[in-house]
């Protein structure tokens, strides 16, 4: 099984950031405790209680203390059976990366970073309302390395305002030297509800272009395939084969387990989300209500929930599964569609599987979304 622990705070909020979280740090140790009530409530939705993979998410897990943190894994271990050789991430911001709280992580177990350094340009940080500088992003890297704890991701976001090629190329290069063996590419996108959301309503600021944004994407993949990296996701790419083993069990529909405020989870039958807020999520636990809400998975979203997360990555579609799955609930084989995507190059078949091009990465949503079931 896999579980993510969502913490829901930060010190400040990233102008292009919409997912939830609270900067009212005061209450993490409430968080914390809820949480851990809420890990005795859902020990029993999943039946395997062997954790392959923990992922400690936000928000920015590394505001948490140790005290906090050994809560939550004490928890955890009393619950559950960690498997040797786990993988155990936690994301976290540049300057909370000092060489005593990374060996802080290690003593509690946690054996891979994910680090927001989004990019090297200390002007574009400030435009994006990041704490740290480009020059502590490089500090937290090597002194993670220093320590022994060499298991790193680091996020980089393309498609800034004022950015070319050219930065674009600075931040990829910037990453590489730093010896990592996971790189997180993302696009940026201008979310509603978010500071640069507001100031594109004003006429403040305006979105790359589409075709901008694919010069970028084929740069950053062209570099990063040279300097050894595989794109095992149209997002994501791995050295010497260091996939986010957590991650990949998402894309991969594996069963997974949601705890703290927005977090979500899957069994197979179903998909429940939690509240996303956190006084709401709060008060729910201590009144005993529910915290959650609940879809259950018909066949048509399972098929879909396959196509949307397998055609992103490097394993592709296999087409025999789902010739079975579109047969069982007697609906049309999109033989045409995939004939079309293998006619442009957007897509290969290999040994039975169909598998994305670089140039079918581009619109892999528009993909997906063609031959949903509705």
């Amino acid at each position: 099984m896999h579980l993510y622990l969502h913490i829901p705070f930060c010190r400040q909020a990233c102008h292009y950031c919409d997912f939830h979280f609270s900067t009212v740090l005061s209450q993490r140790e409430v968080m914390v405790n809820a949480m851990l009530k809420e890990l005795e409530i859902q020990k029993e939705y999943l039946s395997n209680k062997h954790i392959d993979t923990i992922y400690l998410g936000g928000g920015t897990p590394s505001l948490l203390s140790e005290y906090q943190l050994n809560q939550l894994f004490d928890k955890i271990k009393h619950t559950y059976t960690i498997n040797k050789g786990a993988e155990i991430t936690l994301e976290a911001n540049p300057e909370d990366l000092t060489k005593e709280y990374i060996q802080t992580l290690q003593k509690i177990g946690i054996n891979r970073l994910s680090v927001g350094i989004q990019t090297f340009h200390d002007e574009s940080l400030r435009q994006l309302h990041r704490n740290h500088s480009s020059q502590q992003s490089i500090e937290a890297i090597k002194n993670a390395q220093d320590v022994g704890l060499e298991n790193i991701s680091v996020d980089i976001i393309y498609g800034l305002k004022g950015h070319h090629l050219s930065n674009t190329e600075f931040d990829i290069q910037q990453a590489v030297s730093l010896n990592v063996n996971h790189i997180s590419a993302y696009s940026l996108t201008i979310e509603p509800r978010t500071v640069f959301g507001k100031q594109k309503e004003k006429g403040l600021l305006k979105e790359t272009p589409d075709n901008q944004m694919a010069a970028h994407f084929e740069l950053i993949h062209q570099l990063l395939q040279t300097a050894g990296f595989e794109a095992y996701e149209v997002s994501n790419f791995a050295k010497n084969g260091c996939y986010s083993r957590h991650n990949s069990s998402y894309w991969n529909q594996e069963e997974y387990l949601g705890i703290g405020p927005s977090a979500h989870s899957f069994n197979y039958q179903s998909r429940q989300w939690n509240i996303a807020n956190n006084k709401a999520y709060l008060l729910a636990l201590e009144q005993g209500k529910s915290h959650f809400e609940l879809e259950y998975l018909s066949p048509e979203n399972r098929i879909n929930e396959y196509i949307m997360t397998r055609l992103r990555t490097v394993w592709g579609l296999d087409i025999n599964y789902l010739k079975q799955a579109f047969d069982q609930i007697n609906q049309h084989f999109p033989t045409e569609e995939f004939k079309e995507w293998k006619e442009k190059q957007w897509a290969i078949e290999k040994e039975g599987f169909l598998i994305l091009t670089d140039s079918g990465k581009l619109i892999a949503d528009k993909l997906s979304s063609d031959i949903f079931l509705i």
